[in-house]
């Protein structure tokens, strides 16, 4: 009889345990609700349900930003993931920067999954304008935007570029950037964004638009990632787009055991093909910007990586 209890408890457990492995819970932490990148997160957690058959639970979490997901990983534990650009793994580790005086040991536990869209620099000018490269901009009405990292960014290539004080900075709403242009308030506005971005398609569909490239020199001087937007990717663009970029990648830390970060890893590029065909942001993704992640990657990733004969990094 207490065999057979035993037995029954036995049962019992390694019934739980099934059911455990089979429902994976992650919360993932992106970005303010208004962005691109919240968008982006809900498009992750379908994707891994439908994926995984309901066995991944992906749950989106708002966030303010980058610095604080970051800084969450001190207090959180198990299935935490979180988007940011992969410099500031390294300003965390380093405790400089926006890190300064905030080291913790947790900072060494951070390990890479996989990238996710690129924040993508766009300088668009309007057809009207006639301008086609930075030199053109001098004495035109362009928009920046306030705070945002496209804004400092753009106010950073207007001084690098040799356009500080010689362009006319607009006093308008990002938001308002497309109607702004469209009436010839303003010749050009900048953004930040995953491409293809939503303002740039409707400012080139319905405006007419010319969005900027920038050469060799520029992309250095610029000290960020280049990258290249695709012919055809907007309206009336005949040509590849060489300009710059603040990579983004998704991360969680050593709690996340090996099995659930491969397994997380493998139905996000499986699943990739779906997330192009509902938001076309994800085909600009490739094994590729597996380069762009400056930091080591979770072992169960890495799994997946070297079953899909992709080439790591020594510090990967």
């Amino acid at each position: 009889m207490k065999i057979h209890n035993l037995l029954v408890v036995l049962v019992s457990l390694f019934g739980l345990i099934g059911t455990a492995n089979a429902d994976t819970r992650i919360t993932y932490k992106s970005a303010k609700s208004t962005s691109s990148y919240y968008q982006m997160a809900v498009e992750i957690a379908e994707a891994m349900k439908a994926g995984s058959s309901g066995e991944i639970t992906v749950t989106v979490e708002e966030s303010q930003g980058s610095v604080q997901n970051v800084m969450e990983v001190i207090g959180r534990t198990n299935n935490y993931v979180f988007t940011t650009p992969p410099v500031l793994i390294k300003l965390a580790r380093g405790g400089t920067a926006m890190f300064k005086d905030k080291g913790n040991p947790r900072f060494d536990e951070i390990r890479a999954l996989f990238p996710i869209p690129s924040l993508t620099m766009h300088f668009v000018m309007s057809e009207s304008s006639g301008v086609t490269d930075f030199a053109g901009m001098e004495g035109k009405t362009i928009l920046l935007g306030k705070g945002s990292f496209g804004a400092r960014e753009g106010e950073k290539y207007l001084k690098l570029f040799g356009l500080e004080g010689k362009v006319k900075l607009a006093e308008v709403e990002l938001s308002n950037a497309v109607p702004a242009l469209k009436n010839g308030q303003i010749d050009g506005f900048v953004t930040a964004g995953s491409y293809p971005a939503p303002n740039v398609i409707e400012a080139a569909a319905s405006a007419g638009a010319t969005v900027i490239s920038l050469n060799d020199e520029q992309v250095k001087a610029s000290k960020r990632t280049r990258l290249v937007i695709p012919a055809g990717t907007y309206a009336g663009q005949a040509s590849d787009i060489v300009t710059t970029s603040l990579p983004v990648v998704a991360f969680t830390t050593t709690d996340m055991d090996d099995e659930t970060a491969y397994r997380l890893t493998r139905t996000y590029w499986e699943n990739k093909g779906a997330l192009g065909a509902a938001a076309k942001w994800w085909d600009g993704v490739s094994l590729d910007m597996l380069d762009n992640i400056l930091t080591d990657i979770h072992p169960g990733a890495k799994r997946y990586y070297k079953e899909a004969g992709a080439s790591l990094a020594a510090h990967h």
